[in-house]
């Protein structure tokens, strides 16, 4: 009996994303087509064996595959079992339509730190109120795609500037309830985005979005602890909902916020 496909798609606010697709497929195979944006895809389980321009790829678990726009390829599942498989659609923002003749020569790149970021930026597309988590990621992301698809260009890793992350410090700081984008970032600032991200992470040793998520959690805090509920808080400090405010309220704190507003000494028995 054939397993039903399993599909999970949506479209994050993240400057460059077109569409995040989710999929496990058993039996099915994609015919030949063609996206008009760039397929950045990843296989969680099982493998993929796909035509791009007339030559066979696959997609062992080591792998990702930057299949570039307009051209055809194809897609079925190598094992009996399927595959399980997460894409992320990107447009020219990050990956100009100059790289496509590489992409299309060399589709599969054996790098592992890469498929680890990879891995992590679904993680953060998944979760409203991580935008800026996830545009850091896939600045650099795509940062080092782009120097694996020119491997004779050298790559100059740029210089940190205490300036530079001190001045997006203090943009953060005006701006912790209700954030900003990275690309809001880097205009106002006149950077680009990845050289934002590593001066910050350089000078600091906290990324952006983590830095910004803390200060959050710090306001949090206090109004829990002023007797706040914890829904009233997630909005008054910048989370999407309370959900939100949970997760990163527990990696930070370790305990949930109802149960950190419990822990305190109760108030006694009033004086007589």
């Amino acid at each position: 009996m054939a397993v039903p496909p399993e599909v999970s798609a949506w479209r994050p606010r993240v400057p460059g994303v077109v569409e995040v697709f989710h999929a496990h497929f058993t039996e099915y195979a994609y015919p030949m087509h063609v996206h008009e944006a760039w397929t950045l895809l990843i296989v969680d389980d099982g493998a993929v064996r796909y035509d791009l321009d007339r030559h066979e790829h696959g997609t062992p678990h080591d792998t990702v595959s930057l299949l570039p726009p307009h051209v055809p390829h194809n897609g079925s599942p190598v094992t009996a079992h399927g595959f399980r498989k997460r894409v992320v659609y990107l447009d020219a923002t990050h990956l100009p339509d100059g790289l496509i003749g590489a992409a299309v020569d060399g589709p599969d790149l054996r790098d592992a730190h890469l498929r680890s970021r990879v891995s992590r930026l679904h993680t953060a597309l998944g979760h409203p109120g991580d935008e800026l988590e996830a545009e850091s990621r896939l600045t650099l992301i795509a940062e080092r795609l782009r120097a694996r698809l020119r491997p004779t260009a050298p790559v100059l890793a740029p210089r940190t500037s205490p300036v530079l992350a001190r001045t997006l410090r203090e943009l953060l700081d005006a701006h912790v309830t209700p954030g900003i984008g990275l690309d809001e970032a880097a205009r106002l600032l006149h950077a680009h985005p990845a050289h934002l991200v590593r001066a910050f992470s350089g000078a600091y040793g906290i990324a952006p979005h983590q830095y910004l998520m803390s200060r959050r959690v710090d306001r949090a805090r206090r109004l829990l602890l002023d007797g706040r509920p914890p829904s009233e808080v997630a909005t008054t400090t910048g989370f999407y909902d309370q959900s939100h405010l949970t997760r990163h309220f527990r990696k930070l704190v370790g305990v949930t916020p109802g149960r950190y507003a419990r822990t305190g000494p109760r108030p006694g028995p009033p004086r007589a």
